[in-house]
């Protein structure tokens, strides 16, 4: 066979003679073909300086499904004429969700977009027009209201009388979490007099819950009642999902029979929510009983409706309760999941019973249940906390052996634990490691370097590591500031502990106590006691009033300096807030009194202290042996 003569050019200039719609129509079909066949290469090339392709015979190429010659002449249409092809295609839908793959978008306009969009929506699966909506939601080229009255206008041009395309479009908008978009749709509906389909309302539903847009959540639903857009089961189950959440559990019974009197009948999933709302609150007694009236109407419980039971009793250290609910769900033929047992192993590892711990791991793997990455983090973290780091890095060579991948939380247990044991090589070790595995180090990471570097006076190395974790856009945390702060207050370097003060107000982290106490320590320590008054004031001014370690920071200040009035000043705004006296109140006023030589008075309050059940400290006791004048009598009458 001869190579094909027939060059695109040719086939453009005859596809745009009108003979094409006649009787060689058939003919067209064979010379396209031949063309496929002949001339086209790969990599296919754009043609350039063609002319302009009329309405008829896109429509016939599309109609013959042309695709290749289409993708050659795409750069050439206009959106008239695309806007009309597909107009006349409008019986068409499979055609013409398959001309949208050669649409190039500069070459069409809103109304090309939303008669594609109408016409696909008329196939039997609402998959492909949900999906090219969302292609063009995404292209941000036209506003929400742009669309819809591109598809009121495209609606009434086709004669359409389903509102499908409204819904398509707000479902649209959900996928991509525009919830706000999603919204206003909803409105324009309703000024139109359109109702939207409850799917497309529990849709929406379900996104402002995600996106904890609570207000929104309730407007909507008491929109849907005033349009009388009848709820659904799952409609319920999702409103019931959002009063468990706010903790509104009186409420949530009230929705159930709510539902009974609309003839909606609570399933599974309503009565497991309500169980995992009183779960939540930690209200056992609560989640039982909506766990007997599920059974009591007939609805057997599953894995999800123990597991919650489970948590719930393993939170509240119920450990015997929860074993029993464990052996009884497998009794009734339920296969407990890897999330049960690890809430069992997590529960026991953080009460210390590491041998039951690794019973229920060891049960899971007779079962058959592979132990997750969490299972092997709660029992590594159990393991740090009795001390045992050895048994972790087995562990943790165990988990690898299983092919499961340490993640972040694994390695931040291993480096916390390392760090609280004072073995800040290993820790570093680790954070190495983690960078060499790809996964980021969190501010629970580095605040616990910074912690250990800091407890050993490491201050330099401290301060460089912080200047990296900035640089890396890591956000620290007020524990990370704690540390600081800390560590340069007992290096007696104040002015850096205040930088830090400073630093924290910059990147809008609020102190807590423990910043303004290590900060008054600090400046206490050094004599600076005006200093700790301020940092008191202005503790005071950021809301937070202070606890007994705040006030017994002062009277240490004043006492140590000999200033006794104010000490006892401290002492009786102390109990004024309602703080009691402690041991460190006492035994700093005692030491205050004997250095001033005023023994009377701190025998005193030698008396008040051991009335009340304090014992003094070895320290407090000599200072009281040697600042009063007759010692015997004292021994003799208050010992």
């Amino acid at each position: 066979m001869k190579p094909c003569k027939f060059s695109l050019l040719r086939i453009v200039k005859h596809l745009n003679s009108t003979s094409i719609f006649g009787t060689t129509q058939g003919q067209y079909a064979l010379h396209f073909s031949s063309l496929s066949l002949c001339e086209i290469k790969s990599p296919i090339t754009k043609l350039t300086n063609v002319p302009e392709v009329s309405t008829q015979s896109l429509q016939t190429s599309i109609s013959c499904s042309q695709w290749h010659f289409i993708e050659q002449i795409s750069d050439t249409l206009t959106p008239t004429t695309i806007s009309t092809a597909l107009y006349n295609l409008r019986a068409s839908p499979a055609l013409v969700l398959k001309f949208t793959e050669y649409l190039n978008p500069i070459n069409t306009d809103i109304e090309c977009l939303c008669l594609s969009i109408a016409i696909i929506c008329q196939l039997p699966s609402h998959k492909p027009s949900l999906q090219f909506i969302k292609t063009v939601i995404s292209s941000r080229r036209f506003t929400y209201k742009d669309l819809f009255n591109g598809l009121v206008h495209t609606r009434e041009r086709l004669g359409i009388s389903s509102s499908i395309v409204f819904d398509l479009l707000i479902n649209g908008f959900c996928e991509l979490k525009r919830a706000d978009d999603a919204f206003k749709c909803f409105y324009l509906m309703k000024h139109k007099g359109l109702l939207p389909k409850i799917e497309t309302c529990n849709n929406m539903l379900s996104l402002f819950i995600r996106l904890n847009h609570t207000q929104a959540t309730w407007v909507l639903f008491a929109e849907m009642f005033k349009l009388k857009i009848n709820p659904t089961v799952y409609t319920y189950n999702i409103m019931l999902n959002l009063l468990c959440k706010e903790g509104k559990l009186k409420k949530a019974k009230e929705f159930i029979t709510n539902m009974e009197s609309l003839g909606l009948k609570p399933n599974l999933v309503t009565y497991n929510t309500i169980i995992n709302g009183y779960c939540t609150k930690r209200d056992l007694d609560g989640a039982k009983r909506v766990f007997k009236l599920m059974k009591a109407k007939g609805i057997q419980p599953d894995t999800y409706s123990y597991g919650a039971l489970i948590s719930c009793m393993c939170k509240e250290e119920n450990f015997n309760e929860a074993s029993k609910l464990l052996s009884k769900m497998e009794e009734c033929g339920l296969v407990p999941t890897a999330i049960t047992y690890n809430t069992l192993i997590d529960g026991y590892c953080n009460k210390g019973n590491l041998e039951m711990a690794f019973h229920y791991k060891d049960q899971m793997v007779q079962k058959g249940i592979q132990p997750s990455v969490s299972t092997y983090n709660s029992l590594i973290h159990g393991l740090i906390f009795e001390g045992k780091e050895s048994e972790a890095e087995d562990l943790l060579e165990n988990m690898r052996n299983e092919n499961l991948i340490p993640d972040g939380i694994t390695y931040n247990i291993l480096i916390n634990g390392y760090c609280r044991s004072g073995n800040s090589k290993k820790a570093f070790d680790l954070h190495d490691e983690m960078l060499t595995k790809g996964i980021n180090p969190t501010h629970v990471t580095y605040t616990s370097l910074i912690n250990v570097l800091s407890k050993r006076k490491r201050m330099t190395e401290a301060d460089n590591l912080f200047s990296k974790i900035i640089e890396r856009g890591v956000l620290p945390d007020v524990m990370m500031f704690n540390s600081l702060i800390d560590g340069h207050c007992a290096n007696k370097n104040m002015e850096r502990a205040v930088f830090y003060l400073k630093e924290m107000e910059r990147l809008k982290i609020c102190p807590d106590e423990v910043t303004y106490n290590t900060l008054m320590q600090g400046h206490c320590r050094e004599g600076r006691v005006e200093e700790a008054i301020r940092v008191f004031e202005d503790m005071k001014k950021k809301g937070i009033e202070g606890d007994f370690i705040s006030f017994n920071t002062l009277i240490s200040g004043y006492s140590k300096r000999g200033d006794m009035k104010e000490a006892l000043k401290v002492r009786d705004d102390m109990v004024n807030k309602g703080f009691s006296p402690t041991r460190l109140t006492y035994n700093a006023l005692i030491q205050g009194f004997c250095k001033n030589k005023e023994g009377s008075y701190a025998q005193e309050l030698f008396k008040e202290m051991v009335s009340k059940g304090i014992a003094p400290d070895d320290g407090t006791f000599m200072s009281l042996i040697e600042g009063i004048e007759n010692v015997d009598k004292f021994l003799e009458n208050d010992i």
